[in-house]
């Protein structure tokens, strides 16, 4: 399959797609048209090397049409998408023989034993089902980045659930639940380890924790008002949901603000912090090769997880009403599956999105792996219905 190179309206998207791909093209220059889109970047393998890698608009988000133009190499927050490089170190490790899925956390993490967290294992923490989602006392951004203050205050927390009984989504703690076990197992930061086992074998722009020599590559985030996408995607709430996320008191709300205030983003102290739960920054094309990297051989580097890992990856852990997020959700060990909260490309596909746009994914059966990443956050947690229309219109060509 010859890729040709194409460039869109010169100032709307630039890059390349493989012949056959153009309908993905299509779906990326609509998200600038119809749907609101100020800079973003897409990147599709498929069997180990890239077919689509388009980019457009600009760098910031509230740049304007005369701001400098997103590059080929600009990279960007990609907040809970970083979830799925985390549960590919631990996943990693247990395939290395150094880390028990079904061993106790607090075999590993002596201090997480305290109330009546005794018998979390360690796939508990990687399925959501830790019963930690909240802490009583937020951290503030400060506490949030201290490698020493945000763990101690997880292990210190009396579970919501008993752990192993249901699942909610950690949208933060599951920072420090996956960043210390690391830690404790390694010796390393959790960023430590994706820069020198994954980012720099595989050749990655991918980092937790942004070296200061990066921050020049990576975009400002920002809210956008984006219009009511055409074919329905996006749709009214439940009132329940809605209530959910307006009640202070609410699992959900306490869960989303664990750090309080909410962090800057584009804080240059908060991107340096090492935060596996939300603060990873990516490029598209590594994103996306990361994911192919999971499933098979990719062009120029390796595999990481063996078939084996991508059973255990896949397989359903949790499904059902989310204590938090308040809708139904499945999840395998570490990463979201297939389902109508996140929509991705088949029945055994998985991966992570990023609340607000950014999404990764790996689907072994079709041999695609992708990655989009915005500066344009949405107010939905997921099914973004601009990384949506992408994923259809990669659906529909394989």
């Amino acid at each position: 399959m010859e890729e040709n190179d194409v460039a869109i309206d010169g100032t709307v998207a630039e890059g390349f797609v493989a012949e056959g791909f153009e309908p993905v093209r299509d779906a990326f220059v609509r998200n600038f048209a119809e749907l609101g889109e100020q800079g973003a970047a897409v990147t599709v393998y498929r069997d180990g090397r890239p077919v689509v890698d388009l980019w457009g608009g600009t760098k910031d988000v509230d740049a304007g049409v005369q701001g400098a133009p997103w590059e080929s190499g600009t990279a960007q927050v990609v907040r809970s998408a970083t979830k799925g490089v985390a549960a590919a170190v631990l996943l990693l490790l247990h395939q290395r023989g150094d880390l028990d899925l079904d061993a106790p956390v607090g075999s590993y993490w002596p201090e997480f034993k305290a109330h009546g967290k005794e018998r979390t294992l360690v796939r508990h923490l990687l399925s959501h089902r830790a019963g930690v989602p909240a802490l009583d006392r937020p951290l503030t951004p400060a506490q949030a980045a201290d490698p020493d203050v945000a763990p101690d205050a997880v292990a210190a927390q009396a579970p919501m659930w008993e752990p192993g009984t249901d699942h909610g989504y950690h949208a933060h703690t599951y920072s420090w639940l996956t960043g210390e076990l690391v830690r404790r197992v390694t010796g390393r930061s959790i960023g430590e380890w994706v820069a020198e086992e994954i980012s720099r074998p595989l050749g990655l722009d991918l980092w937790i924790g942004l070296p200061e020599g990066e921050a020049g590559r990576v975009g400002r985030i920002g809210r956008i008002s984006a219009p009511a996408a055409p074919g329905g995607l996006r749709v009214r709430p439940r009132r329940n949901v809605a209530e959910a996320y307006a009640d202070p008191e609410s699992l959900t709300q306490r869960a989303f603000g664990v750090i309080d205030p909410a962090p800057d983003e584009n804080d240059p102290a908060y991107r340096a912090a090492v935060l596996p739960a939300s603060n990873g920054i990516a490029t598209a094309p590594s994103l996306a090769r990361f994911y192919a990297s999971l499933i098979g051989e990719v062009e120029g580097g390796g595999r990481l997880f063996t078939p084996e890992t991508v059973a255990l990856a896949r397989t359903e852990e949790s499904a059902g009403a989310d204590r938090v997020l308040v809708v139904n959700t499945r999840f395998g060990l570490g990463y979201m599956l297939h389902g109508g909260a996140s929509p991705l490309l088949g029945p055994g596909s998985f991966g992570h999105p990023g609340r607000g746009g950014a999404l990764g994914f790996a689907d072994p059966e079709s041999g695609i792996a992708f990655g989009y990443v915005t500066n344009g956050m949405n107010k939905g947690v997921t099914a973004d219905p601009r990384a949506q229309g992408l994923v259809r219109a990669v659906r529909g060509l394989v």
